[in-house]
């Protein structure tokens, strides 16, 4: 099943492919060495991502993460190509029966594909930008009844996606801004490692854990990259190595003031219902729950969950994903009140491939809870 979905992606891929070449090379002018530099270059710019994705990890590092960077900056030029292409092909289609512009549609097309990529390169120099220049989102919450009179300051990060691309320096400049905002706790909520632990462990990623400062502690759980990886438990026995505390299906009590319950990936289809989860705790304390996917949220209102933090959609990265995004989830980015939980499902400070923002941001969560 597993294999028949990959052949099936692939062969898709490859399709849209071959019509972004078609529809390139008729744009440009007969005869043009341009049409071969553009068909070269398409097929091996494709190439590169699956070079980038399947054998990136054994390639030097910086030999790995540049043809990672290429491969997926050409998927963004790719998904912009086709719409462009698509577009002009239904106004062909149209035209052939209400003959708006039948002299001008050939060099329309040409025309429309200049105008494509030369906003796209515009807008990826801006995405790259919104990717490497985070924004801190800021949220003053309360549960439903404050009892302790405290204000705790909780800091979320969701899917870093840590591996060739988002490397040690970039978790290194991830884990100053954590420590900036002075947290009493922060939360990783899952897609902590991009797909291999492997990256992660020849970059010696354990010192910029272990620096993050929090008095209350880190706390960490699966999201569905982890499964990716060579086990399901590698990420969770690397961070644990750093001092963070991992829960996978399990709960916390911390500092005997509130609960942290972590929910593994709904990846596992055998993880226990939340239900299951909160089963025992004390019903006068705050529980906070950290589920890496936003679906179904209407558990954590039915068992009194104070206050949910997930990640996984990327609000789409890169339009029109987030229009996609909107439209499937019922949150699929940031902040929600269904009775008396809270909830916050975060952009992600990292992302996933192409290193570009188009339409959405790259954030860290700042979260000031009255408990």
């Amino acid at each position: 099943m597993k294999f028949g979905f990959i052949f099936i992606a692939l062969g898709i891929l490859v399709s849209l492919n071959g019509y972004i070449m078609v529809r390139g090379w008729q744009a440009l002018p007969l005869g043009s060495s341009l049409r071969i530099v553009y068909l070269v270059s398409t097929i091996l710019l494709f190439l590169a991502i699956f070079a980038g994705m399947i054998f990136g990890n054994d390639m030097p590092s910086g030999l790995g993460k540049a043809i990672s960077f290429l491969g997926f900056s050409y998927l963004v030029i790719f998904i912009y190509l086709f719409l462009s292409f698509l577009l002009v092909d239904i106004l062909r289609l149209i035209n052939l029966f209400i003959h708006v512009a039948p002299v001008y549609m050939a060099s329309f097309r040409l025309w429309m594909m200049i105008a494509t990529l030369g906003i796209t390169g515009v807008i990826m120099i801006i995405g790259n930008y919104n990717f490497n220049h985070p924004k801190i989102v800021t949220l003053n919450l309360s549960t439903n009844n404050p009892t302790q009179n405290k204000d705790l300051k909780i800091v979320v990060a969701s899917d870093i996606h840590l591996g060739i691309s988002i490397d040690k320096k970039m978790l290194q400049k991830y884990v100053k801004m954590i420590n900036d905002q002075h947290p009493d706790i922060v939360l990783l909520a899952g897609d902590v490692s991009d797909r291999s632990i492997v990256p992660v462990i020849k970059q010696n990623m354990l010192q910029e854990f272990r620096s993050i400062k929090a008095p209350l502690g880190v706390y960490a759980i699966n999201g569905n990259h982890e499964y990716y990886a060579e086990n399901p438990t590698a990420t969770e026995d690397y961070l644990k190595k750093a001092g963070i505390i991992f829960l996978r299906d399990s709960s916390c009590l911390v500092n005997n003031s509130f609960y942290v319950v972590g929910r593994d990936d709904r990846t596992n289809h055998n993880r226990k219902t939340l239900k299951e989860l909160v089963k025992g705790l004390d019903h006068n304390l705050p529980r906070i729950l950290m589920d890496h996917q936003p679906y179904q949220l209407e558990e954590a209102e039915k068992n009194n969950i104070d206050l949910q933090v997930s990640g996984h959609t990327h609000n789409g990265q890169m339009f029109p994903g987030n229009l996609i995004v909107k439209s499937t989830y019922e949150c699929g980015y940031g902040y929600l009140k269904k009775g008396n939980t809270n909830y916050y499902v975060s952009s992600g400070l990292g992302l996933w491939g192409p290193q570009y923002r188009i339409g959405t941001q790259s954030e860290m969560v700042v979260i000031h809870l009255k408990i």
